[in-house]
């Protein structure tokens, strides 16, 4: 199904809820069950356009829709920044983290038309630099920690090709996986405690048996996006998707 960009789902029900919400996956819409919009979808109907009903004001409707990307950002900047936070290594930034933690919430509080103006570009590059520090040190500590344990790490450069990679059972504690394409990759039983995978490509990586309790910017909508089972271990903020099995099946 194609549609412009700004125009409403033929699904979308009168209340905003999906008509096929419970079978998106059996009728091809997989991008829809994967997709997440960090609260900013909340955020910029029920403040900046103070709870208003483009239907009901369809005057509304194009800046609501246009402002609504520059929000997205935002807030996922605020998903990376509140997590670099809990990050005890990281502690030596932890000023200028929450610095720009509160700087970044301030400008989610922005009218639309300041919103429209933002350079929402320039503030994720200095957020970025601050997530790349974080990540440094996080990595750094985390790689002395398990200088000395048995088997070889695997290292890879950001935004490395790993479409399809073989992976299986790979330590990669600590690995720079940033931006990493790694659809289809085979990471069953790998161990990505402490990977930097922001902005990483899981689109059907295979994460049987993974254990991804410590890996750093992680999101919900990348573990939406890959494939996994009961034995795939997660932080706890984090929600099993429900297309993954539920079988607790030995991977040999």
């Amino acid at each position: 199904m194609d549609k412009e960009a700004g125009n409403p789902c033929v699904n979308m029900q009168t209340d905003y809820r999906c008509g096929i919400h419970d079978n998106l996956r059996q009728l091809g819409f997989r991008g829809c069950t994967v997709y997440d919009c960090f609260g900013a979808g909340q955020k910029v109907s029920q403040h900046t356009f103070g709870g208003n009903d483009w239907q009901q004001v369809p005057a509304s409707a194009k800046q609501m829709f246009e402002v609504f990307p520059i929000m997205w950002h935002l807030h996922e900047l605020l998903w990376y920044l509140t997590e670099s936070l809990t990050l005890q290594s990281a502690y030596p930034i932890h000023g200028a983290l929450s610095a720009a933690l509160n700087e970044t919430e301030r400008l989610t509080l922005l009218n639309a038309d300041s919103l429209m103006e933002l350079d929402v570009a320039a503030h994720r590059a200095a957020v970025n630099a601050l997530l790349l520090k974080t990540s440094e040190l996080v990595r750094t500590e985390a790689r002395r920690q398990h200088k000395n344990s048995s088997g070889r790490q695997k290292t890879y450069n950001r935004g490395a090709d790993l479409i399809g990679a073989k992976l299986r059972g790979a330590d990669l504690r600590g690995a720079n996986l940033r931006g990493a394409y790694l659809i289809a990759a085979d990471l069953r039983n790998a161990d990505l405690r402490v990977a930097d995978l922001i902005g990483a490509d899981l689109r059907d990586t295979d994460l049987r048996g993974a254990n991804l309790t410590e890996s750093l910017f992680l999101t919900q909508a990348q573990l939406n996006a890959a494939k996994g089972d009961a034995n795939t271990l997660l932080p706890p903020a984090f929600t099993r998707p429900t297309h993954w099995s539920t079988k607790l099946d030995k991977l040999v």
